[in-house]
């Protein structure tokens, strides 16, 4: 498992010719080093008496930090096995026509998939942006910029995971999938837009 590698041999596997990993595990793990990044700056706030007044809401945030830090860490690898789905379906025999078929539509079918993961992993960096901003607005002033990076890193990773929504969708034949994926990516981006915003916004007023 890529999430099992040291750093080094993962940075390494990383810069290999091989495809896979590739831009869409690296989103997920940007994600995933946000929700974590979020989730210390809350165990930095939590029982600390100058921020009694917030102590649940930063404990809900903290729950929800480690819930989607581990998710987007499955992501890691759940999405070069996306990738590695859709490398074995278009090898798969076509010499006769009924292979053929069979061929296609597993390959649309691996398609969807690889479209549908990074999907979910921009969702999540959505919801880790939205968190990292609260706590940097109403956690520990001590790590205000670790909140900072915190949703910097759900951003680069929601749109990382994006670029690899739009780039398989230009492979999916069913329209219907399509038109339906490009309006939740739409939506994401609108979300994003506004987050992304307030976070800068109040990062150069916490830190400077």
């Amino acid at each position: 498992m890529l999430i099992q590698m040291k750093i080094t041999d993962f940075l390494e596997e990383l810069g290999s010719n091989s495809p896979a990993p590739g831009g869409g595990s690296i989103s997920a793990l940007a994600g995933a080093l946000g929700g974590a990044l979020t989730a210390m700056v809350c165990r930095l706030t939590v029982d600390n008496s100058k921020y009694a007044e917030v102590q649940s809401e930063i404990q809900a945030i903290l729950a929800e930090a480690d819930r989607l830090s581990a998710k987007l860490t499955n992501c890691v690898d759940a999405d070069t096995e996306a990738f590695n789905q859709v490398m074995a379906a278009y090898k798969l025999p076509k010499a006769t026509d009924a292979e053929k078929t069979a061929r296609s539509e597993a390959i649309q079918k691996a398609m969807q998939h690889a479209a549908d993961l990074p999907l979910g992993v921009a969702e999540c960096c959505l919801r880790v942006l939205e968190m990292s901003g609260r706590v940097l607005k109403i956690g520990n002033a001590n790590a205000a910029s670790d909140a900072a990076v915190a949703g910097l890193m759900a951003h680069a990773g929601l749109h990382g995971a994006l670029y690899n929504v739009k780039i398989n969708l230009g492979s999916i034949k069913d329209e219907k999938f399509v038109a339906n994926t490009q309006t939740k990516v739409s939506a994401i981006i609108e979300e994003d837009k506004v987050l992304h915003q307030e976070l800068l916004a109040t990062a150069s007023q916490v830190i400077g």
